[in-house]
């Protein structure tokens, strides 16, 4: 059964810093794209970041990608995302996800972890 469990998130002060972790489990995502998705209260799910299987990244805008990095350890079939001078609009429920290998769609998502930057 393939899992992917999201940790690290938590309550953080505006200009703080959180990393995020994902550990997959049930197969190896070594060659697939990894990605990060957040939702904020009523509004939709969005793409925040991805990493394929070179550690090729992707950033949703300009704003995210000074601020966030993501990464991935394939040893540990973990993939991460550095949050750093957090503001409060990147408070969301961050979600972590995979695709099927050539697909481009992402089949397989964790759970969820809640990130709060008070002002």
């Amino acid at each position: 059964q393939v899992q992917l469990v999201e940790s690290g998130g938590g309550l953080v002060q505006s200009g703080g810093s959180l990393r995020l972790s994902c550990a997959a489990s049930g197969r190896s995502f070594s060659y697939n794209v990894l990605g990060w998705f957040r939702q904020a209260p009523g509004k939709e799910r969005e793409f925040v970041a991805s990493i394929n299987w070179s550690s090729i990244s992707t950033y949703s805008t300009n704003s995210v990608k000074d601020r966030f990095t993501i990464s991935r350890d394939n040893t540990k079939n973990t993939v991460y995302l550095q949050m750093n001078n957090l503001k409060p609009e990147d408070t969301a429920v961050y979600y972590c996800a995979a695709q099927s290998v050539g697909s481009g769609t992402y089949r397989y998502w964790g759970q969820g972890t809640q990130v709060t930057v008070s002002s």
